[in-house]
């Protein structure tokens, strides 16, 4: 399920791509514990490391790389502080700008 829309990434560009869990959080009073990051064949993770910031509730992802033309479905999974476990993912279109 493609939760964080669509955006358009250069293949040269080196960003970072984040995902705000903020509003499942605050729903259920827990912060995030760990966050994994599955990033497809063409693209890279890069340097810093994933994180997770603003109080525990936005996960963030650097990537670089990826064919123009192509579409990657980027997944972010995490586990909380109690014990819950969730995915969101985004799509990653490759285009040269």
């Amino acid at each position: 399920m493609i939760i964080g829309g669509e955006w358009t990434h250069d293949p040269q560009a080196s960003l970072d791509y984040s995902v705000d869990w903020s509003r499942w959080l605050d729903e259920i009073s827990d912060t995030i514990l760990t966050s994994t990051w599955t990033v497809p064949t063409g693209l890279v993770q890069t340097s810093p490391a994933p994180s997770v910031n603003i109080a525990g509730k936005i996960t963030t992802v650097w990537i670089t790389g990826g064919t123009a033309g192509a579409l990657y479905i980027v997944t972010n999974h995490v586990t909380t502080v109690a014990g819950r476990e969730d995915d969101r993912s985004f799509a990653l279109r490759v285009d040269n700008r």
